[in-house]
């Protein structure tokens, strides 16, 4: 018979962890929850939802706490959670076929939806993350730890939603955790792209510029963060907007379209630096305007796809809402209308102010 187990760490998780648990609950056998220090109702909630709870001296080191939890676990598979991801329903038979039907050493993806905060109010973006994982799989890495060994990871029918980046930033509590990694591995060019992204979620973007180039040198051809960490370099570049940042941008969309001409995050960013570029000097990049629309009709031609980590509508609704404002500026209402109105059919409140101003 399987044997699935829930293991966690946590720390003054109060106000999420009772439904983490409930989500969760219906899926394992056990749920072993492994506290580093809470001063909240986190160990009560935990016990009071049936989970074995164990204490962890925090050793600024995220591995160290996992692979603690891990070894009092005696499941044959693994499920790592944070309090703050909640698995949408599916029975524990769905989830044992799953497991069966592969063969070898694999570790199980999840498809996470994280809602996070931005000008627009609250979007989504989507990924995929090794969760569930052989019983004698551990972590390794200081922070934003992974699974030790190179094994496939193959995606579980599991989707979970993720809402902690609404309640916390936790960028200023990672940033020395991060410097230490990259200073103890210079040439790990995840470490180098997490200290990027996090420093560029800070706002911080001048600071993040040489760390998002280390990645950029260093990140392996394969690894599947890649086209993460460009799309980001992409924005902070623009967000930059000098002409020297543009000039780089221009430089790495050349490089890459080949190859990421199948994800509309890449075309949705690429979409944004041409209207900057022209913007920047009409007279000199006039040429380049068809580039706007080519790659706005592209990203609605890809279509959403989560499945590859994307944010929530650039195969869609901002898409068509991009375009919209560019077909209005360029004068060309009807198609302006269009775009507005596919836009708006699909929730994008933005697009009513749109096309109230032009009808």
């Amino acid at each position: 018979m399987m044997k699935i187990n829930l293991v966690m760490i946590v720390k003054n998780e109060e106000r999420s962890l009772r439904r983490c648990l409930e989500a969760a609950k219906p899926l394992v056998d056990r749920m072993i929850v492994v506290d580093t220090g809470s001063e909240d109702e986190t160990v009560k909630i935990a016990e009071e939802m049936g989970a074995a709870v164990l204490k962890f001296s925090w050793v600024d080191d995220f591995s160290a706490a996992r692979n603690f939890a891990l070894e009092h676990s005696d499941g044959d598979w693994n499920l790592v959670l944070d309090a703050d991801e909640y698995i949408r329903p599916i029975s524990r038979e769905t989830l044992e076929d799953a497991i069966l039907s592969q063969q070898g050493k694999w570790l199980g993806g999840i498809l996470r939806y994280d809602s996070y905060k931005d000008e627009e109010g609250i979007s989504v973006s989507t990924s995929i993350l090794p969760r569930l994982l052989p019983g004698n799989v551990r972590y390794i890495g200081r922070i934003h730890e992974q699974p030790a060994g190179n094994y496939p990871c193959m995606l579980l029918p599991m989707e979970v939603d993720h809402d902690g980046y609404l309640y916390m930033d936790k960028g200023e509590r990672n940033l020395p955790y991060l410097r230490l990694a990259v200073e103890e591995e210079p040439q790990d060019g995840y470490y180098q792209f997490q200290l990027a992204s996090t420093l560029r979620n800070l706002k911080r973007y001048q600071e993040s510029l040489p760390y998002f180039q280390n990645f950029y040198q260093y990140v392996k051809p394969k690894e599947a963060y890649r086209g993460q960490g460009i799309v980001l370099y992409l924005y902070t570049l623009l967000d930059l907007g000098r002409e020297e940042d543009l000039d780089m941008a221009a430089k790495i969309i050349e490089q890459e379209e080949e190859n990421l001409y199948d994800w509309p995050d890449f075309y949705f960013v690429c979409g944004i630096f041409y209207m900057k570029r022209v913007l920047s000097n009409v007279e000199k990049y006039i040429a380049l305007l068809p580039n706007i629309e080519r790659c706005y009709l592209r990203c609605l031609e890809l279509g959403e796809r989560p499945k590859a980590g994307s944010v929530m509508g650039t195969g869609s609704f901002k898409a068509a809402y991009n375009l919209g404002t560019w077909y209005e500026v360029s004068g060309q209402k009807k198609l302006a209308v269009k775009y507005y109105q596919m836009s708006l059919k699909e929730g994008y409140v933005p697009a009513a102010g749109r096309l109230k101003a032009l009808t």
